[in-house]
């Protein structure tokens, strides 16, 4: 198994969780996703990008990771580049460390681009540190969030036999219309299992809703 880590240029929050993420992974940095690497205590193995994001001093104190340099007029945004690269060097998980914050159209690119991912069988986390994103198809998956923890299921789809286990407000075999607001705003409690028989969604959970950037 190889875990990658591609570092965006979101917001993150160094937490427990993200640490435990980043263990024993390969490290990508996406243009200014560079930043993040000093906040991880980590050392990517390429810089992939454009580089019209990144300082002087950064790239100045990162002069000495291999580069993969695109001009700016280019057909694919600089993460995407990356977790194409990812690929190329055998990753069977991706972790999107600073996917949230910054331009809401890379935030919703980030977020097509783990849905797609994971409809092809990779296993994908998106990630600021203290919001964490999940691609739901159809099928079960289980959650290790604490008791309290905030999450949303977001559809991109109309979803089919939505079930959810283990949260303040459960959910038995449920329609829930594209673009509708049922399943937002939930709490766990207990072990949280979610199920979909038709459609695609998102999982958003908030496990550090007391860290801020």
């Amino acid at each position: 198994m190889s875990r990658f880590i591609i570092l965006l240029g979101g917001k993150l929050v160094r937490t427990p969780r993200l640490d435990a993420q980043v263990a024993g992974a390969r490290v990508i940095a996406a243009d200014a996703g560079m930043n993040h690497a000093k906040t991880l205590g980590i050392t990517p193995e390429l810089w992939v990008g454009d580089f019209d994001s990144v300082s002087d001093e950064i790239a100045a104190e990162y002069a000495h990771i291999p580069q993969d340099r695109y001009p700016h007029e280019k057909d694919s945004t600089d993460g995407e580049l990356a977790v194409a690269e990812a690929l190329k060097r055998g990753a069977t998980s991706l972790v999107l460390a600073g996917a949230f914050g910054g331009r809401a159209d890379h935030a919703f690119l980030h977020v097509a681009l783990a849905i797609r991912r994971a409809k092809e069988g990779l296993p994908v986390i998106i990630t600021s540190g203290n919001q964490e994103a999940y691609p739901l198809l159809p099928g079960s998956r289980d959650f290790d969030f604490e008791d309290g923890t905030l999450f949303s299921i977001l559809g991109f789809s109309h979803l089919s036999g939505v079930s959810v286990l283990g949260a303040k407000w459960p959910l038995d075999s449920v329609e829930v219309p594209f673009g509708t607001s049922r399943t937002i705003s939930n709490e766990v409690r207990g072990d949280l299992r979610i199920s979909i028989a038709v459609g695609r969604a998102l999982l958003l959970a908030h496990p550090y809703p007391g860290l801020s950037f």
